[in-house]
């Protein structure tokens, strides 16, 4: 007869049972996390590797596509400025000045560059003698500068106004298809014979004259007249809101308003504002827009809001007209006055007139 087992024997057999099976999963485990745990850095591994790039839902979208519209100016008698369509708040617009054909400036440019001194003395006579040689000398030659007979004229005669028609840099070409363009930024003068000339040639002018009594007028069919002052810094936001009708802009703002994306010529007139005038084009590369230049530069006094000595004032001049020589501009068309008075800096000196009107080519430009 079969004997039969305790009760104690089979429960003790089954905890032991138990106790193996939770030490082997026990065993299992710590093999798991060993194994998944971090290895040491090999040595052909770098210390701090770069981070893995997201995944493509977590990256952010990219920014608008360049070549938003831009805010546009309707000219008329009235003097205001028609809304634009549709109404509302328009789409912020990019830079109007970035280089073409090149990357745009990665910041803000705060001054130009001064040249070295013209010599170991830093004195006004060096200054001086380098500056007026270098503004009294052509760097380029241009064969037509007359608009009566554009590029038939071979033997131009000499005025304070004049444009290159060379066909080489393509004026000539842009006033034949009437694609040609002219800002003159002038104070109260009445001699608009250059810019008549010019529109009577299918030149669209804008003139700029804060004397003006209407904000916009249609001269003629291809000149405008703007009650609007060229400044070198646009008024602060609380002067212009007390100012409903504030005239005093930059050249690059009035570019963006008006919706110009180039000037073929630029004629300055400012009666000494021209320095700083011509240093915020350089430092806002609005220069990039502009196919010629034609300013009036004065000499009798510093100008506005340039100070310091006589020589570091003439090094300041230098220097900003070398830096129209580095962005490609050349100077073609130099004109004394001699009907003003023969002063340089309050000094009758190094028979100097207190009055040029220079011309520049920008001979990148197409």
């Amino acid at each position: 007869m079969a004997r039969e087992k305790s009760p104690g024997r089979s429960c003790s057999s089954l905890s032991r049972c138990l106790l193996g099976a939770a030490l082997l999963v026990g065993l299992r485990l710590c093999a798991e996390l060993r194994r998944a745990g971090p290895r040491p850095p090999s040595r052909s591994a770098p210390p701090n590797p770069a981070p893995p790039l997201p995944a493509a839902h977590l990256r952010p979208a990219p920014g608008p596509p360049r070549g938003a519209s831009r805010r546009q100016v309707t000219y008329v008698r009235s003097g205001r400025r028609a809304s634009p369509r549709g109404g509302g708040s328009r789409t912020p617009e990019p830079s109007c000045c970035a280089p073409r054909g090149r990357p745009s400036w990665k910041g803000p440019r705060w001054h130009i560059d001064l040249q070295p001194w013209a010599g170991p003395a830093q004195s006004l006579d060096e200054e001086a003698l380098r500056f007026l040689r270098y503004i009294s000398t052509t760097q380029i030659a241009c064969d037509h500068m007359s608009t009566d007979r554009l590029a038939a004229d071979a033997s131009p005669e000499k005025k304070p106004w004049s444009v290159c028609l060379d066909d080489r840099f393509g004026l000539a070409h842009q006033i034949r298809n009437k694609q040609c363009r002219l800002y003159s930024l002038g104070l109260g003068s009445d001699d608009t014979h250059f810019e008549v000339s010019m529109a009577n040639n299918g030149c669209e002018v804008h003139r700029f004259d804060p004397s003006v009594k209407s904000a916009h007028i249609l001269e003629s069919q291809h000149f405008w007249y703007h009650r609007l002052s060229i400044n070198w810094r646009d008024p602060h936001p609380a002067v212009a809101a007390q100012k409903l009708h504030s005239n005093t802009r930059k050249l690059g703002t009035i570019l963006n308003e008006f919706g110009h994306h180039k000037i073929d010529v630029l004629k300055a007139d400012l009666e000494s504002a021209e320095w700083k005038v011509l240093e915020n084009l350089i430092l806002e590369d609005v220069l990039e827009q502009i196919g010629q230049l034609i300013f009036e530069i004065h000499l009798h006094w510093p100008g506005f809001e340039v100070s310091g000595s006589d020589s570091s004032v003439v090094r300041f001049w230098y220097s900003l007209l070398k830096e129209l020589e580095l962005k490609d501009f050349r100077l073609f068309h130099s004109y004394k006055d001699l009907s003003k008075p023969q002063l340089f800096l309050k000094k009758d000196i190094f028979n100097a007139s207190s009055c040029y009107t220079l011309s520049w080519v920008n001979t990148r430009w197409k």
